[in-house]
């Protein structure tokens, strides 16, 4: 009894190092291996901690994206040496390739867009876009609480989608369209979903976005793509017109990324592949994941 509670004790203590420690690593100037040692331990630490159930679940995943976002914000603290790393060429020679001469960004915005003028088409699809922060995860929520035995599966699944891609931010940091064409690398693009927004939210624009804004040369591969791609494979497990849907989303956002001038093409079609790369290796993998979730699972305390 005694060594299982100081178990407990010690993986809460573990849960709260791994929340507490993205928010003073700049104060304390923490080097990014500290940080992940005490930040990708805290999901696992959870499920030690407190018995299984609905919430625990929700916050195991929760924890995990704390550490997401912690690793995919940490390359822009030192702008100097992010922008000697900085890959800006080779995504608009593919996009060119794939585009007959020209990016297809540059040539939907041509067609379909009018300079200093947001359109309904623009409106919409910036929502689209921003409605993308609440789609991979609220995905989830809604497998738990309706397919619950898919769950763990889905969460797993989708974690991997954004560490994995996290992972290739930090190997290969590029810039996104808009980005390029305000350097000169490229014609002009307009950032519409910037455009929409300091419209359509007025002087809230600026602190929100700022808010969510975290590393600007997160581009190859598109999570936000790549994710909602997951979220389609994750929901076609519970039927068709539940998949039918997320791929409409998916493929809806798809088009405004590229529209908008948030992303290459070539951004999506790495998003797409790291997805399927890891829905189809998922069963491969599965054993493993079985055998270290079996030992987790004999350790975790028993609801009531």
């Amino acid at each position: 009894m005694r060594s299982t509670r100081a178990l407990r004790l010690l993986a809460w203590g573990a849960v709260a190092v791994g929340l507490a420690t993205p928010l003073v690593r700049h104060r304390l100037k923490l080097p990014v291996p500290v940080v992940s040692a005490l930040t990708w331990p805290a999901p696992a630490a959870l499920a030690l901690a407190a018995p299984r159930t609905p919430l625990r679940d929700v916050g195991i995943y929760a924890v995990q994206m704390w550490a997401y976002f912690a690793h995919y914000d940490m390359p822009d603290d030192d702008a100097e040496v992010l922008f000697e790393r900085l890959r800006i060429d080779y995504p608009i020679r593919w996009d060119r390739a794939l585009g007959l001469g020209d990016c297809p960004t540059t040539r939907l915005q041509h067609a379909l867009g009018r300079e200093g003028h947001v359109g309904i088409l623009d409106y919409a699809l910036s929502a689209v876009h921003w409605s993308w922060f609440a789609v991979p995860h609220g995905t989830l929520v809604y497998i738990l609480l309706r397919h619950r035995r898919h769950y763990p599966r889905s969460a797993v699944l989708m974690s991997a989608c954004f560490d994995l891609g996290c992972m290739i931010y930090w190997l290969v940091p590029t810039a996104p369209p808009w980005w390029a064409a305000r350097n000169g690398n490229m014609p002009p693009v307009r950032r519409i979903m910037a455009e929409a927004g300091e419209r359509a939210w007025g002087r809230l624009w600026r602190p929100l976005y700022h808010s969510l804004e975290g590393n600007p040369f997160a581009a190859m591969p598109s999570l936000h793509f790549g994710t909602s791609i997951m979220a389609a494979r994750v929901l076609s497990q519970v039927g068709r017109r539940h998949g039918a849907l997320g791929w409409a989303y998916a493929l809806a956002l798809g088009f405004g990324l590229v529209y908008l001038g948030e992303h290459y093409v070539v951004d999506l079609v790495a998003g797409l592949a790291l997805a399927e790369a890891i829905w189809r290796g998922a069963p491969a993998m599965e054993p493993a994941a079985r055998l270290v979730a079996g030992a987790i699972r004999r350790l975790e305390p028993r609801a009531g």
